[in-house]
């Protein structure tokens, strides 16, 4: 197998990898302990990779594990353009790698962080009420039931996929998906608080943007849309200057707030809070969504990792074959998968460096 082509096995391999390509890229690197430690013991860390020179006036920012277990397909994307870009990359930019924004779930080969809470729900003001979502309480029992048997699974399933057919599918999933803050054991629950990696990314990304005056955040997602597929999600509304820019840079973005894209519109997702950080900066921000397995098999694999989490025990010998799910759900570890991503990464990072130096 093309080495290039494959995911790393575990969080401390990747990172491992990550570090070892950053050191042949000659980048700086700096280490930010998390105060946890890994699913085997291992130390966790966000890892930020810096490659060109500090008073470039655009800053390309890559980011992997925002949800954790994503991380293992984001965290290849980072060690193959470590490896294969960092050494021409123009003047005039600077390239900067964070690596696992959420390590405790890419440790633990999951979606949600130490507190079950989803990233990408949890980047609301705190100092108001956090978005109400009562469609959820009417599903959270069948969502994440106390009991996990074969027969409790598929007469949740049934009523889930009743409600779907009763609400339409669209509603469906902005109601399970867009963020819930009142049940802490469910599924894209948004938490109580700022948390661990909120406050890290509040305090160091404008640290890392600097006097940089172009910010381009490429934030990398997996596990919804068609397999392999990288579509391009932007938080901002079609029309806006960012979302202008992004159509100019990559041909097309989808606004997840316009209800273009694959994934419902978000409450508290990182990339809308990062404007209010750089009020002087021009960003231009998105995820990058590479598709794996139906929606509905995504779902079910979160179902039964925050049921484990919640009412089961996950350092058991059987919890190994929900994590298996779930990575599956979330990475597919065929090479022509990745080759796929690595395709897609290269373009969108491409045009990206291309239009922050003007080539």
């Amino acid at each position: 197998m093309d080495s290039e082509n494959r995911l790393a096995p575990t969080y401390a391999k990747a990172r491992q990898e990550v570090l070892a390509a950053a050191t042949r890229a000659g980048a700086e690197v700096t280490t930010f302990p998390h105060p946890d430690t890994g699913r085997e013991g291992e130390d966790l860390a966000i890892d930020v990779a810096t490659i060109g020179p500090d008073d470039a006036d655009a800053v390309v920012v890559i980011v992997s594990g925002t949800h954790g277990v994503e991380g293992y397909a984001g965290s290849a994307l980072q060690r193959w353009w470590l490896d294969q870009r960092a050494s021409t990359l123009p003047e005039g930019v600077r390239v900067v790698i964070v690596h696992a924004l959420n390590p405790v779930g890419f440790s633990w080969v999951r979606r949600v962080n130490e507190n079950n809470v989803d990233l990408n729900r949890n980047f609301v003001d705190w100092s108001q009420p956090p978005p109400a979502n009562d469609g959820y309480r009417d599903l959270a029992d069948a969502l994440v039931p106390e009991d996990w048997s074969e027969q409790s699974q598929q007469q949740t399933t049934n009523a889930l996929l009743e409600a779907a057919a009763n609400l339409g599918f669209e509603r469906f999933q902005e109601i399970v998906t867009s963020g819930q803050y009142e049940f802490p054991t469910g599924v894209f629950y948004g938490g109580t608080q700022a948390t661990w990696s909120h406050r890290w990314a509040a305090e160091h990304i404008p640290e890392i943007v600097g006097t940089a005056t172009r910010l381009c955040v490429l934030d990398l997602h997996t596990g919804l849309g068609p397999w392999g597929h990288g579509e391009l999600i932007s938080v901002d509304e079609v029309g806006s200057p960012a979302y202008e820019r992004g159509t100019a840079w990559w041909g097309q973005v989808r606004s997840m707030s316009d209800g273009e894209s694959v994934s419902a519109d978000l409450s508290g997702d990182w990339l809308s809070a990062i404007p209010g950080w750089l009020p002087d900066v021009e960003t231009t921000n998105v995820a990058i969504e590479y598709g794996t397995i139906d929606a509905i098999s995504v779902l079910q694999s979160l179902r039964s990792d925050a049921w484990l989490h919640a009412h089961g025990d996950p350092t058991a010998a059987d919890a190994a074959e929900i994590r298996t799910q779930v990575r599956a759900a979330f990475v597919d570890d065929d090479p022509a998968w990745v080759a796929k991503t690595i395709e897609r990464f290269d373009e969108v990072c491409g045009a990206a460096v291309a239009a922050l130096t003007g080539d």
